[in-house]
């Protein structure tokens, strides 16, 4: 189930629904808006950002980080070997 949440989150941000700086709500809210335990949250949260997309700063909130996966750049933007 948190996969699925990862890739709603992951699809907002790649669309600019979520922009980069963008704070993701509180996870209980996230929790509830997704009809998902708190802890399928956190999980989602951790994948985020493991790659890369989402950046956590305590007591802050969570943040958007990147548009894409790290790794995962246009072949445009990656320099000729």
């Amino acid at each position: 189930m948190y996969l699925q949440v990862v890739h709603h989150i992951a699809e907002q941000i790649r669309t600019g629904r979520l922009p980069v700086g963008a704070r993701l709500a509180a996870e209980r809210d996230l929790a509830e808006q997704y009809g998902v335990a708190v802890n399928t949250i956190r999980r989602a949260v951790r994948e985020l950002r493991d790659q890369g997309l989402v950046i956590t700063v305590p007591i802050k909130g969570t943040f958007v980080q990147a548009e894409q996966p790290v790794g995962e750049a246009s072949e445009e933007s990656e320099p000729n070997a």
